[in-house]
């Protein structure tokens, strides 16, 4: 896959014609701006402000938000040989109270449920299907459920929105 192709996806994010946040099933990503340096938003009760962004090859968010979090995440692209390009996702972070004790409790599982979900609707996008759609644990069943007062169960595999109309260039 062309490195032009997967960073459209990185490029999409919390426009209306994004491609890569799984919109559907997660709250979505929105910013006081476009995707730029600085513009500060986030996803439901998480928050952060865009620390650098470099078109078509990576953004990195500095966390706000959750109280504990000290740390950032990031989407990159990576050359994997012969044509191949990886979408990377890092996450750096150090805890501090009450993250410490939020964070392996609620906030890594829900992360990884929707970081999954994201790394779905990248290959759905880019590919046309999901090979191996991922699913949620019970316990992040529960956890939506008690957060939303709604029910997620989603026993069988994700249903990752269908691929967008927008030509990706």
């Amino acid at each position: 896959m062309s490195q032009e192709r997967v960073g459209a996806l990185i490029d999409t994010l919390a426009g209306d014609d994004d491609r890569l946040w799984p919109v559907g099933a997660w709250p979505p990503m929105r910013f006081d701006r476009p995707l730029s340096v600085g513009a500060d938003g986030g996803h439901g009760p998480v928050r952060y402000l865009v620390e650098s962004y470099e078109p078509g090859k990576s953004v990195r968010f500095r966390f706000t938000a959750p109280r504990g979090f000290d740390g950032f995440h990031e989407f990159t692209l990576r050359a994997a040989g012969k044509g191949k390009t990886e979408l990377v996702h890092l996450m750096v972070l150090r805890l501090r109270h009450p993250a410490w004790c939020t964070y392996p409790l609620l906030w890594r599982p829900m992360h990884d449920a929707l970081l999954e979900d994201c790394l779905d609707r990248a290959e759905r996008e880019l590919m046309g299907t999901v090979r191996t759609p991922a699913r949620w644990s019970p316990y992040v069943r529960l956890l939506r459920n008690l957060i939303s007062g709604k029910r997620f169960l989603r026993l069988s595999a994700n249903n990752v929105p269908p691929i967008s109309t927008t030509a990706i260039r």
